[in-house]
């Protein structure tokens, strides 16, 4: 698999509509929002998790596709497996003495799981496998507009336990944002891709992942939810041609309807002036 020749920037635009598309479990669970300007926030943990669903449901723990960050995983288990295949044997939270046998467990543990060579990840545990800085970085999304979180009353007819037969009702209580449409951008460096083994083929499954990750991931809690516009911007340097919030600048989103947004038909997003020299852009969806 060759390693990336070329700097990426990429701006993502999606929506949520009547639902929880990142809950703040400080806070109830309620909408994440700035409390300074009403906009909603979704974490970059909380997109990274959904790109991670993504590989793990394509590519199903395929070799060189494991996931190393996931529900009820032991990571010093998953860095043992290095040692072992490797032949080495680990002393409690040091690597090993030898470079070359330090660098090959870190290098074990990028050529096995896809997220840690994408995103990186930290393995200085009691079984130590090292740092990885990741080539592709995420920002929090924010809402374009500020957004009002409602909270909704619902009821289950059923109980938990018969006592609570006489009951007839069980109330709880979800918050959802009634529409929202959010932005984040993203970064994905060469130099640090060729240092992880960060591949074409990885980047090519990473858009596949942010184009589709909504579409396994539907509940009750999340709504609607959906990838709306990404623009991907790709340098002919490895250290790119143009400073990446310049080529930010150039996407913009603006409502064409008056009144709460209530669906994507509300806002109008484009790419207005040219990308300068050395850049180009496409339009994945």
């Amino acid at each position: 698999m060759s390693a990336l020749a070329h700097r990426y920037d990429f701006v993502l635009f999606f929506d949520v509509e009547n639902g929880n598309p990142n809950g703040d479990p400080d806070a109830g669970n309620l909408p994440r929002i700035d409390p300074e300007t009403g906009r909603g926030l979704v974490t970059d943990v909380c997109l990274k998790r959904k790109i991670r669903n993504y590989v793990e449901l394509v590519r199903g723990g395929a070799t060189g596709y494991r996931i190393y960050v996931q529900e009820k995983a032991v990571l010093n288990q998953r860095h043992e497996e290095a040692y072992t295949a490797l032949n080495l044997k680990f002393e409690a939270r040091k690597l090993p003495k030898k470079e070359e046998e330090a660098l090959a467990v870190t290098r074990w543990m990028c050529d096995n799981f896809y997220d840690i060579r994408t995103f990186g990840a930290v393995m200085s545990t009691e079984v130590n496998c090292g740092q990885v800085r990741g080539p592709v970085q995420l920002t929090f999304a924010s809402s374009v507009e500020p957004v009002v979180p409602a909270e909704i009353c619902i009821t289950r007819m059923a109980v938990t336990n018969v006592k609570d037969l006489d009951n007839e009702r069980t109330m709880g209580r979800k918050f959802i944002v009634p529409y929202g449409l959010y932005r984040t951008e993203g970064f994905i460096s060469a130099p640090y891709a060729e240092k992880t083994g960060f591949s074409e083929e990885d980047l090519k499954l990473l858009w596949e992942a942010i184009i589709n990750m909504f579409e396994n991931d539907h509940s009750a809690a999340r709504g609607k939810m959906s990838s709306r516009k990404l623009f991907v911007f790709e340098h002919e340097k490895p250290m790119g041609n143009a400073p990446a919030q310049k080529l930010f600048d150039l996407v913009t989103c603006e409502r064409v309807t008056d009144g709460p947004a209530r669906s994507f038909a509300d806002y109008a997003i484009s790419l207005k002036g040219e990308c300068p020299s050395g850049v180009c852009v496409e339009e994945m969806l």
